[in-house]
């Protein structure tokens, strides 16, 4: 069983910056981070791999966000810049244990994280 707890949500201005951080209490494949908006479905923001380091992100925030890990602290990084109306939702960090490459699919992953809201509004 691994635990997951994220942080690091808020209220900002579009074009501001939040970091989300999702520590985890054990050892994982990978973690990946996922956001869902009201009355949308949950989906797949971004997902780093803990033996390579292999980065993905989708479409809408290559180039905003950035995924990064400190294996030592067992900590994944989100670093979100230039944030829009839009990138608000409720944000979980996810684990998986095996890996079938398909990070976007919220069944690849084991644990969920309680999550945490991110708003941005003027």
């Amino acid at each position: 069983q691994v635990q997951l707890v994220e942080s690091g949500g808020g209220l900002v201005q579009p074009g501001g910056s939040l970091t989300l951080a999702c520590v985890a209490s054990g050892s994982t494949y990978a973690i990946g981070w996922f956001r869902q908006a009201p009355g949308k479905e949950r989906e797949g923001v971004s997902c780093i791999t803990t033996s390579d380091s292999s980065k993905y992100y989708e479409d809408s925030v290559k180039g905003r966000f950035t995924i990064s890990r400190d294996n030592g602290a067992n900590t994944v990084y989100l670093q979100m810049n230039n944030l829009k109306p839009e990138d608000t939702a409720i944000y979980y960090c996810a684990a998986a244990m095996g890996w079938s490459g398909a990070w976007v699919l919220p069944d690849q992953y084991d644990y969920w994280g309680q999550g945490t809201q991110v708003a941005v509004s003027s």
